[in-house]
């Protein structure tokens, strides 16, 4: 999955994205197996609770629901937008890491350097 824990990202589809052009927020968990991202502020919904014993007043709690991970782009700080992303071995340290299909720029490492994927200096 291309997103994680607290990336910020703009969601692209939607009933929270139309009207309003698209919305970046910040992600709060990812569920990979379902391939869907709960985002803060998006896809909010109501549930109703009854008066009871232990709930003395009841009413309206409010949550995020998941949203599909197709339905977001990262946000690049360069571009200053929702990108796509690809992933590279960085020519350094050999670390892999996402970057930005339009500026190149690099969004974040994902995995520690590994020394096998430096390119040799002749």
């Amino acid at each position: 999955m291309h997103i994680r824990k607290d990336d910020i990202v703009e969601v692209i589809a939607g009933d929270d994205a139309q009207g309003k052009g698209h919305v970046t927020a910040r992600v709060l968990r990812v569920l990979p197996e379902e391939n869907k991202v709960v985002v803060e502020g998006i896809n909010r919904v109501y549930k109703h609770l009854k008066p009871s014993a232990r709930n003395r007043q009841g009413g309206r709690l409010s949550k995020e629901m998941a949203i599909d991970a197709s339905n977001v782009l990262l946000y690049c700080t360069t571009c200053r937008r929702g990108v796509r992303i690809g992933k590279r071995y960085d020519a350094n340290d050999g670390h892999k890491e996402r970057f930005c299909k339009s500026c190149g720029n690099s969004l974040g490492a994902l995995s520690k350097g590994r020394p096998t994927y430096v390119p040799k200096k002749s």
